[in-house]
């Protein structure tokens, strides 16, 4: 781990100017980010999936029954362009973890559905995801949880 009163020191003795207490904050918040971004990387991958196929297949469970969506309904869920999306749907498909199907509402369309192999690999790693979860938060407490999460939920609003 970097010690960083000693960066600050550094920077203070170097360009005594400089406010470097937000470059201290932005790093904190950067390896936090990267820790966990490992970690649940890591518990999505002992389910053979990708994060992005990950992100796909649980839009879907979370849709609710039929576990069904149009390509347009799941790309308004996720920041990504038609293309990335094509992508992602034809590699789950080759995995058999969804299918599509023609739209009984509108025969000039296609459903993505997950398929029952689908539904039980995201309903299996989707319970271990939140484990995960539930640990890397666990080292705050609730209180501190909600505190966190709203201090944030602020300061992204205001970007």
């Amino acid at each position: 781990m970097y010690d960083l009163d000693k960066i600050k020191a550094q920077w203070a003795k170097q360009r005594p100017d400089l406010n470097t207490d937000p470059m201290i904050l932005i790093w904190r918040v950067q390896r936090l980010a990267h820790y966990l971004m490992q970690e649940m990387t890591s518990t999505i991958a002992r389910h053979d999936l990708a994060f992005s196929g990950f992100d796909v297949l649980a839009t879907l469970l979370r849709s609710g029954p039929p576990h069904s969506l149009t390509p347009n309904q799941l790309l308004e869920t996720m920041m990504i362009t038609s293309g990335t999306m094509t992508n992602r749907i034809d590699q789950l498909v080759k995995q058999g973890l969804v299918a599509r199907i023609n739209n009984p509402d509108d025969k000039r369309s296609t459903l993505i559905s997950l398929t029952k192999k689908g539904h039980e690999a995201i309903d299996n790693a989707v319970t271990e995801h939140v484990e995960t979860q539930t640990r890397l938060v666990s080292v705050l407490s609730t209180q501190e949880q909600i505190k966190l999460s709203n201090l944030l939920e602020k300061y992204l609003s205001r970007l």
